[in-house]
């Protein structure tokens, strides 16, 4: 019996160490999705039906297709230099970091989705509907940024998994931008519903560059502006 369970619990060491493994085959999921997502962002430009002589007053109809575009672009662009940074700093993955992973995936797929609902509440100019898709366009940013959240803190607790000499200061920094954008997109939707579809634009398209900027770390941008001091 004694030897028995010995066995068993072998066999579980080297199920949890298989588990365990490099982090190879979840940057490649992941760039997968992310290609598709972009994928489908595209997809939503469309050859807009025009008479004779008038194609270029339709293609400027569709200003609020292009805006979309390119807010959702930069804010997909901004989230894979955040995966990609944040993997270059993991040794390994477990279960846990799968799950987390899988949730921020979850979120990313939503925007070709919140994307569409935008660009089209303001082509038609609803006041209504556009105030549900610019609310909509928040929330998904709200559950994105959470997810963000938890990835990093269940790195910050799980440090056997990152690569020696990688330092508490990354996470604090990355939590730190993460919970920010809960905060930020919160406001929007709010801004969005209660004061201005526009205005609410303005800031969805902000945040993105604001995180493309920041996409190392704020403590890193700091550090890059003083040294060009």
């Amino acid at each position: 019996m004694a030897a028995g369970r010995d066995s068993e619990d072998v066999d579980e060491v080297e199920i949890e160490a298989g588990l365990r493994s490099d982090t190879a085959r979840a940057i490649g999921f992941s760039d997968a999705v992310f290609a598709i997502v972009i994928t489908l962002l595209v997809l939503d430009l469309r050859v807009p039906e025009s008479a004779p002589g008038g194609m270029l007053h339709s293609l400027l109809d569709q200003w609020p297709v292009y805006l979309a575009y390119v807010t959702s672009y930069l804010y997909v662009a901004v989230n894979w230099l955040n995966h990609k940074g944040t993997f270059h700093r993991v040794r390994c993955a477990d279960r846990g970091l799968h799950w987390a992973n899988l949730g921020v995936l979850f979120s990313v797929a939503l925007l070709p989705f919140v994307t569409a609902l935008v660009s089209r509440a303001v082509e038609k100019g609803d006041a209504f509907d556009e105030r549900v898709a610019v609310a909509a366009y928040a929330v998904v940013g709200i559950v994105l940024s959470a997810a963000w959240l938890w990835l990093y803190h269940y790195l910050s607790r799980h440090r056997e998994l990152l690569q020696a000499g990688v330092t508490a200061r990354f996470f604090e920094a990355e939590r730190i931008r993460a919970a920010l954008g809960v905060v930020a997109y919160a406001i929007a939707g709010a801004v969005g519903w209660w004061v201005s579809v526009p205005v609410a634009l303005v800031v969805l398209l902000l945040l993105p560059l604001f995180y493309g900027l920041t996409s190392n770390g704020s403590y890193g941008l700091l550090r890059r502006l003083r040294h060009r001091r």
